[in-house]
């Protein structure tokens, strides 16, 4: 049975919703950017003297920081409030998502929220583990992809509204978490 959306936990929902899947198609954009040629430490190590592929990278951090958060944070709570249960801590309500079926795993969730850390950090000591943690976040940037699409699908079979945002495109190759 869908529900008609009004109120206020409803528009935030929708709107949580819209910013998410902008946030995803900025994310995606720079990701295939980042990634048109390969990561490796050589690529790190090239890293420090050029201005635009900083620039990406940084884009790249930021943004797959942000969808996170807000998936995870936001975006995940005004659902489950939407289905009038209460929001816990974010790893109970990843957990909830989990059983749900929105979200494939919660320790593939936690390993790519320990890549924030690791790239903001490690290529100034190592450009090996660097560029390992960054492939690592590419491979993520799917799992934030698939969870988002997840929701929206979960949430329009539930509710009924005239208008949605459309999904994100899935990189089949890459729908896969890989574990740093």
């Amino acid at each position: 049975m869908k529900v008609d959306i009004v109120g206020s936990e409803q528009k935030r929902f929708f709107s949580l919703l819209e910013v998410v899947q902008r946030e995803g198609r900025a994310l995606l954009a720079t990701d295939a950017r980042l990634f048109a040629s390969t990561v490796d430490a050589a690529w790190v190590k090239q890293f420090e003297g050029e201005d635009e592929l900083a620039e990406r990278f940084e884009a790249f951090v930021s943004r797959f920081g942000r969808m996170q958060d807000t998936l995870g944070e936001k975006l995940l709570p005004s659902l489950l409030r939407l289905l009038e249960e209460n929001p816990g801590s974010v790893l109970d309500n990843l957990n909830r998502a989990e059983k749900l079926g929105l979200l494939t795993s919660v320790v593939g969730w936690r390993d790519a929220r320990s890549l924030r850390n690791k790239l903001i950090h490690e290529y100034l000591v190592d450009p090996e583990a660097f560029a390992l943690a960054l492939n690592h976040a590419h491979t993520a940037v799917q799992l934030l992809v698939s969870t988002y699409n997840a929701i929206h699908l979960f949430a329009r079979a539930r509710i009924s509204a005239t208008a949605w945002p459309g999904s994100l495109p899935v990189d089949h190759a890459q729908n896969q978490v890989m574990r740093p």
